[in-house]
């Protein structure tokens, strides 16, 4: 796989960080066209221009190496309201990292729509967040004060701290990863879901996620050379593959098949 089929096209940069692309998730194609993501809030909006996106988004790939089987969505989703609270963590911890990453910019030039960009993310999962406790809530369920994600933890620590551009190289490129391993969980949920509410809503959530995913590559290839986000990007996908298939089996959205 080339370079250009993994890191968008454009890398104009300028000293401030502008841009005029607004609203929703801007992003490159292969091609260097922008795209919009849009964002689904409530499973009430999720209607019929949800499902023709996804059915577009469906034939694209995601470059993953594992691939979760059905028998961990059924198990899963045994325990719903687990499966809700964990994930409403993960859409807390998605809208915190995207603005930690905000004024994260390479130095001295930035990307031009860098803080736009991530702004726009940290609005879509705090939108996201809002949906799942929401959910939670109707439902009968609570919470939890207390919350692990073993998977994020263990992406996380293969992050080179300290490397200057190379730690923030990776701090995008575990971003898009854990981007696409959701969307990929979310595809399987929406399929083996048999409460039809909550498989519209892992519906909408597919091509926001798939998006954010996108995003988070073509940022990588705007401030690092083409071959070297390649390789580490290969070198990620690989140890994203071991990570997710060892994990333990449960009720969370990163959990392992058992």
């Amino acid at each position: 796989m080339s370079a250009s089929e993994l890191i968008s096209g454009g890398s104009g940069t300028r000293s401030e960080c502008k841009s005029s692309h607004w609203p929703g998730i801007p992003g490159r194609d292969s091609l260097g066209q922008i795209h919009i993501m849009p964002v689904v809030v409530s499973p009430e909006r999720a209607g019929h221009s949800i499902s023709q996106m996804n059915s577009q988004a469906s034939v694209l790939t995601l470059p993953l190496r594992y691939s979760t089987p059905d028998s961990w969505a059924e198990r899963a989703l045994a325990d719903p309201l687990s499966l809700l609270s964990d994930h409403a963590y993960l859409e807390k911890k998605a809208a915190s990292n995207a603005l930690e990453l905000l004024n994260r910019w390479p130095e001295p030039l930035c990307p031009d729509d860098w803080v736009v960009t991530l702004a726009a993310i940290a609005r879509d999962e705090t939108a996201h967040l809002y949906s799942v406790v929401r959910l939670l809530s109707q439902r009968g369920g609570k919470l939890e004060r207390l919350h692990q994600n073993p998977y994020a933890g263990e992406l996380r620590k293969l992050v080179r701290k300290g490397a200057g551009t190379g730690e923030l190289v990776d701090r995008l490129l575990v971003s898009a990863l854990i981007e696409a391993r959701s969307c990929e969980r979310f595809e399987v949920l929406s399929r083996l879901c048999v409460d039809s509410e909550l498989a519209q809503f892992y519906r909408s959530l597919w091509s926001s996620e798939f998006g954010h995913y996108k995003v988070f590559l073509r940022l990588a290839g705007e401030i690092a050379a083409a071959e070297e986000v390649r390789v580490r990007w290969q070198e990620l996908v690989a140890d994203e593959a071991e990570i997710i298939s060892s994990q333990a089996p449960g009720p969370r959205m990163h959990s392992g098949a058992g």
